[in-house]
C-alpha cells in the first residue's frame, strides 16, 4: 500500500485560557515581547475546571516563558510580507516574525513574573486583549540560547552602512498624541517612530506619501502623520483625522460606524477647526 504524503489535512485546537494586555488593536502591540517602551504587565487567566493549577506546578522556579498564542483578528495570511526593518523588500513569511501567517500562531518569549493558582503573570508581552493561548513552555537557555547563530537577511540589514534616521516630534504633535493616548488609549508616536527611523520615503506598502503641500503623510490606520525630511532628521509636525470635517458632519454613525469614531469627533472639534 502506498503511504499517504500529507495524512492530516485538519487540526483540532483548544485554547487552554486567554491572556490580558492594555493593547486592543493591532497597531497598539509592540513587535516583539519588550520592545514597548515602558514597563506592562500582561496577565495570563487559564479556564477553570481544567486542572491547569496542577500543570502549572513547578514553573515559577523559571525565569522566562514561551507563550504560544493564536492571532485571532488575523483573517488572512500573506505568502510574503515587509517587516519594518526590510527596507523595501518584501521577504517570505516564513522567515520572519510577522503575524499573517497560514496558521496564525503567535510566539513569544517573555520574562515570568508571578504564578498564582490559574493566573499567570508576565512581563512586556506583545500580544493583544483577548488574546487566545494555546500552550506555556519554560524556557531553557542551555537548549535555545543560540546567540552565535546565522541570522539570514537581517544580517544584510545590520551591516549595512546606511545610518537609521533621527526623529523628532514637535510640541504640537507631541500634545496630539498624548491627548489620543491619555483620552483614547490610541498610541501613534511609538509606532511612527519603528516606521519611519528605518525609511520615511513614500511607500505604497507603509502607506507613506508625498503632500502636495509639502512634506509627507503616513497613514497609520485611520490617522494621517505630517512630517518634513532634512538629511537624516525626521520632524513629525502634525498629527491628523484621516476623516475629513464633511465626513465627520455627515455621516449616519449608526449606520456606518467609523473606526476610533468618538476619538475623531473630538479631535476634529478640539485640533482640527483651525485648519477648517
Amino acid at each position: 500500500m502506498k503511504k499517504e504524503i500529507f495524512p492530516l489535512q485538519e487540526l483540532t485546537l483548544h485554547p487552554i485560557g486567554v491572556i490580558h494586555t492594555p493593547y486592543q488593536e493591532k497597531y497598539h502591540a509592540p513587535r516583539q515581547p519588550g520592545v514597548d517602551k515602558k514597563e506592562i504587565i500582561g496577565t495570563i487567566e487559564l479556564y477553570p475546571d481544567k486542572n491547569f493549577d496542577q500543570a502549572l506546578e513547578y514553573l515559577a522556579g523559571f525565569e522566562r516563558v514561551w507563550i504560544i498564542s493564536w492571532f485571532h483578528k488575523n483573517n488572512d495570511w500573506k505568502p510574503k510580507v515587509l517587516p519594518p526593518r526590510s527596507g523595501r523588500t518584501k521577504r517570505g513569511v516564513f522567515a520572519t516574525r510577522s503575524p499573517h501567517r497560514p496558521n496564525p500562531i503567535g510566539l513569544s518569549l517573555c520574562k515570568l513574573i508571578d504564578v498564582k493558582g490559574r493566573i499567570i503573570r508576565v512581563e512586556n508581552p506583545d500580544l493583544l486583549d483577548g488574546t487566545p493561548i494555546l500552550d506555556i513552555k519554560p524556557y531553557i537557555p542551555y537548549a535555545e540560547a543560540f546567540p552565535d547563530s546565522e541570522i539570514g537577511w537581517l544580517a544584510e540589514i545590520e551591516n549595512m552602512d546606511e545610518t537609521p534616521y533621527n526623529i523628532e516630534v514637535s510640541n504640537s504633535a507631541n500634545e496630539q498624541a498624548a491627548w489620543l493616548q491619555n483620552e483614547y488609549d490610541i498610541h501613534l508616536i511609538d509606532r511612527a517612530i519603528d516606521i519611519l527611523s528605518f525609511d520615511p520615503l513614500p511607500h505604497s506598502y507603509r502607506r507613506i506619501m508625498s503632500d502636495e503641500n509639502g512634506g509627507f503623510v503616513m497613514a497609520i490606520k485611520s490617522w494621517r502623520l505630517r512630517y518634513t525630511i532634512t538629511g537624516k532628521n525626521v520632524l513629525i509636525f502634525a498629527i491628523e483625522s484621516g476623516y475629513p470635517k464633511e465626513v465627520i458632519d455627515s455621516i449616519d454613525f449608526t449606520k456606518e460606524p467609523l473606526h476610533d469614531q468618538e476619538a475623531h469627533i473630538q479631535f476634529h472639534g478640539r485640533w482640527m477647526k483651525d485648519m477648517a
